[in-house]
């Protein structure tokens, strides 16, 4: 059987070939250090536990939910934008529940790009807007996150013929893979570029509440951005719910239920019961374990930021996310180097399979205890590269 041409122009999915990698590993008895998956090592909050064992047991959950998700969902999540980012949503129009975000991602370009469209994608970046572009057909035009831009796309050097036949760019910001936050004042650029150029903007905002200091923006907040913008949430990050896949859409209400046509015809809303207990999350009742977990990210980023220096290397310090963006010993390549970690179990994340631009440097994922990031440091320091 023969692949159709979309599927054979797909780069291999980088987190599947990594598991293949530590499969093998671990089958050869190797203790690994895992370093490389955004998968939090902490359990989810025993409260949302224990409302879902609630949620359960209740038969209106046990039927077939709808595809834009429960209303009292959609207007918890409206109350939620309003009172963190100060963004008024319809929550009848402007707010949709995903089965986790990458779901929404993944669909969207389906609803709005056309066979040879540009869209405009972050590199490095989250795969999946690669691959969304590229299944609907449409051509990615990568955008450089440059370390001394701060990781900020320069939309200056978008060239104008690009620009005038994009159709949608795609954002991420706090950033995975680089750990990169975007300010208010970048924010605005984004809104003036793209109505000059027509273009939608589609923000991954997965990793707001992940934040060590000051809070980030939503790029929804900005004036004008709801008139060309839609914004991707998810509860896996913040509230440790990786394996419920529950995330949510909000902004312009054309997007949305352009979004919501696609959505339709695929798939499935979300389990009633998920629903239900997310929004009593949404609502505060597990803040202080929101807090708990954003202390426990800042003291391990702090752990690894201080011990990397000591060894010599020069790590981004990240102001949200759990990740370390790293440039690699001169002389290796993004995979050269995270191979030369593998032979003392530690495992990272190439650069490389973020894009092009993510040459030159390793991610690592703070998702493990502070004794295994110490242990990883030693690792680190007996390695002769």
């Amino acid at each position: 059987m023969e692949y159709a041409e979309r599927i054979k122009t797909l780069p291999p999915y980088l987190f599947a070939e990594l598991d293949k990698k530590k499969q093998q590993l671990k089958q050869r008895g190797v203790d690994l250090i895992d370093l490389s998956i955004g998968d939090p090592d902490l359990e989810t909050p025993q409260p949302i536990v224990e409302k879902m064992c609630e949620e359960l047991q209740n038969p209106i959950n046990h039927h077939y939910p709808d595809y834009e998700g429960l209303f009292e969902l959609r207007e918890t999540v409206a109350l939620w934008y309003e009172r963190r980012f100060g963004v008024s949503l319809d929550p009848s129009r402007e707010v949709m529940a995903l089965i986790g975000s990458k779901e929404g991602i993944a669909h969207f370009p389906l609803a709005f790009v056309n066979p040879g469209d540009y869209v405009l994608v972050p590199d490095p970046g989250y795969p999946v807007y690669r691959a969304s572009t590229i299944l609907a057909e449409g051509i990615p035009y990568f955008m450089p996150l440059k370390e001394e831009n701060a990781f900020l796309p320069a939309l200056r050097d978008i060239p104008s013929e690009i620009a005038k036949r994009a159709k949608l760019m795609f954002l991420n910001y706090p950033n995975n893979p680089t750990g990169a936050t975007a300010s208010r004042k970048f924010f605005r650029e984004v809104v003036v570029f793209a109505k000059d150029y027509n273009l939608i903007v589609a923000h991954d905002l997965a990793y707001s509440e992940l934040y060590f200091d000051d809070p980030p923006p939503s790029f929804l907040a900005l004036e004008g951005a709801k008139e060309i913008g839609i914004e991707f949430h998810s509860l896996s990050k913040t509230f440790r719910m990786t394996g419920w896949r529950i995330g949510f859409a909000v902004g312009n209400g054309d997007l949305i239920q352009g979004l919501g046509k696609v959505k339709t015809n695929v798939d499935s809303g979300v389990f009633c019961a998920i629903q239900r207990t997310a929004l009593w999350a949404l609502q505060g009742n597990v803040d202080e374990e929101v807090r708990k977990w954003q202390m426990i990210l800042k003291r391990r980023r702090d752990l690894m930021v201080n011990g990397l220096k000591e060894l010599g290397f020069n790590p981004f310090v990240p102001q949200a996310t759990f990740y370390l963006w790293l440039k690699v010993p001169e002389g290796y390549t993004s995979v050269s180097f995270a191979n030369k970690l593998l032979e003392v179990g530690i495992v990272v994340t190439p650069g490389s399979g973020f894009g092009q631009n993510g040459e030159g440097y390793i991610r690592i994922a703070l998702t493990v205890s502070e004794d295994r990031l110490k242990e990883a440091l030693n690792r680190l320091k007996n390695l002769r590269f």
